[in-house]
């Protein structure tokens, strides 16, 4: 029994230590118990391989298609205002109510980009509230945040019915509204910091608006063209003329060039505007296959254009986007003149492998995987097959699991999904982390460490109140998702509270959700949730923003929350 408790404290200081490496403690911790054979070979076997942990690893997997669709960037453009109250409401409500469904730190991803581009509010004044909302929101349900999916893994481990849907959507709802209201009162203590100005050594991206394009006529800021993410509008070719910089309120013409820069991963974004035409696609070749390549000193397109050159012709490739070091271009791509040591990043045919003069123009540096976005059926597929699998989830028509796997399997087969993309994104660690965690549970049950709690219950001349139990529990729960994450939070203090419930006879509902909030209640430390540590740098803020904000937060959400949790589920 005392070597499974050192381990369990081992777990716990580790991840203090070691704050970036979770996965290697709950290793760490695995190997420690299966190998002196504190658990079986099926109890490891079942912590790997539970229900409630593939529910989780599917729904992420599934969410990768969602996250190649226009749904989230279509709804961003609808957000931000020119009033600041209004922005807020929008992004405040929209965040909430995504999160409930989606991954929320898909959601807080989304929106970096438009909120970092607005040209109406400094971004320092929204990225907080937005993290903050995506994890309130993610409190609403059953999928709403990794965290539930976990404590739902533990919840089946310990031999308790699955929780359903909304189990926790009363309590959640509650903490939404009061601390929705905590927060906007306290965002005017948030900083304003203007918007750093990226390094501009980035590739530039040349696009055409064809005749007929739905663009024609709306401004910049109603298509949408300042909510890119990773990608910026620096300028317009028109009738000869540039103009630069661009306004958010200048009206799009039929044959503007627009020129972008930024990261030529997320250039797949451009296809889903209509009428916008990359250089690339006049040349007849596709966005799927393309290599980065550099302009060699004694390469024969010194100095020439581009369209002078009868590049395509030579090479049986296109310039999708070029980088110069050093030296700003202005205009389209045709126009510019080649120099040594350009970066190219070309559209490819069949023949560019095969072509002789490719080593005497360029020295390949390596294939640039672009971020594939879904279009027509496919995109269709992932919104209404997403959403279509968590509303039959909810109405109890089809379990959860059973949609997912079957959801998984159509977006393989149909190619919204590729094998490698899957293989590429398994969220390894996590797996790893929750597995872990489940075994350490059925460790500390099998050393008989969780009948000592009602043991030391009876040292009380009273006994422990289940009130005062609770409260220790959500207290515990949150500092340890402060110090570590919330996942290894929530799987480390799960047995401990289960445990006393037991002890005690009180209703391990109340227990199980006082973990589950505990572990979501990651407002003070930029640390303890992704969604928190993705704002920290692209808002400037710095450690006491946190604290100033996120204290007052958190006593609001611990104070409703426990009080719901009592009013809802009772002790």
């Amino acid at each position: 029994m005392w070597f499974v408790l050192a381990i369990f404290v081992f777990t716990i200081t580790g991840l203090i230590c070691f704050q970036n490496r979770p996965a290697y403690v709950f290793g760490v911790t695995l190997l420690l118990l299966y190998g002196f054979s504190f658990v079986s070979t099926d109890q490891l076997i079942n912590s790997v391989a539970n229900e409630g942990l593939l529910t989780l690893i599917l729904l992420m997997l599934c969410s990768l298609a969602l996250e190649k669709t226009r749904l989230l960037r279509i709804v961003a453009t609808l957000v931000i205002k020119e009033s600041y109250i209004s922005t807020w409401l929008r992004l405040f409500g929209f965040t909430v109510l995504s999160s409930a469904f989606l991954n929320n730190t898909a959601v807080v991803s989304t929106m970096l980009a438009p909120i970092r581009n607005n040209p109406h509010h400094a971004a320092s004044k929204l990225l907080l509230p937005l993290s903050y909302a995506a994890i309130l929101g993610g409190t609403l349900t059953l999928v709403g945040t990794s965290t539930n999916l976990i404590v739902n893994s533990l919840v089946v481990g310990a031999g308790l019915p699955a929780l359903a849907f909304f189990d926790f959507t009363l309590v959640g709802m509650c903490v939404v509204l009061a601390c929705g209201v905590t927060l906007f009162i306290l965002c005017r203590w948030l900083p304003e910091h203007d918007v750093e100005v990226e390094n501009a050594q980035q590739y530039l991206i040349d696009t055409k608006v064809q005749s007929g394009s739905s663009l024609i006529g709306k401004s910049i800021d109603q298509n949408g063209l300042r909510h890119l993410e990773s990608l910026f509008l620096v300028e317009i070719l028109r009738d000869g003329q540039l103009l630069t910089p661009v306004a958010p309120t200048e009206m799009i013409r039929a044959h503007d060039r627009l020129i972008f820069s930024g990261d030529i991963a997320k250039v797949m974004q451009l296809n889903h505007f209509d009428g916008l035409s990359l250089f690339a696609h006049e040349n007849g070749l596709p966005l799927d296959n393309l290599t980065e390549v550099i302009v060699r000193s004694e390469s024969m397109l010194l100095n020439q254009t581009l369209k002078n050159t009868g590049f395509r012709a030579l090479f049986d490739a296109a310039v999708v986007a070029i980088k110069r070091d050093g030296a700003p271009i202005s205009g389209k791509l045709g126009d510019a003149q080649i120099q040594a040591g350009d970066s190219l990043v070309l559209a490819v045919g069949e023949d560019f492998k095969n072509r002789k003069n490719i080593s005497k123009n360029f020295i390949i540096l390596s294939g640039v995987e672009p971020d594939v976005m879904l279009s027509g059926y496919k995109e269709w597929l992932s919104v209404l097959g997403f959403f279509g699998t968590i509303l039959l989830s909810a109405l109890g028509i089809v379990s959860l699991f059973k949609g997912l796997v079957l959801l998984f399997g159509g977006l393989l087969l149909t190619g919204c999904l590729s094998s490698s993309e899957v293989i590429r994104r398994l969220p390894t660690n996590l797996w790893l982390i929750i597995a872990s965690a489940l075994l350490l549970s059925h460790g500390l049950t099998n050393s008989g460490l969780m009948l000592y709690l009602d043991q030391l219950n009876n040292l009380f001349d009273q006994g422990l109140s289940p009130l005062l139990a609770l409260i220790i529990v959500y207290v515990l729960t949150w500092w340890l998702t402060e110090l570590v994450t919330n996942n290894a939070a929530a799987a480390l203090l799960f047995p401990v509270a289960f445990g006393l419930a037991t002890s005690l006879e009180a209703n391990p509902m109340a227990f199980v959700m006082a973990v589950a909030f505990g572990a979501s209640a990651s407002f003070v430390s930029p640390y303890g949730y992704q969604t928190n540590l993705m704002v920290f740098n692209a808002g400037r803020y710095r450690l006491t923003d946190f604290i100033k904000i996120g204290l007052p937060i958190s006593i609001v959400y611990g104070v409703v929350a426990l009080s719901a949790i009592i009013v809802v589920f009772g002790l």
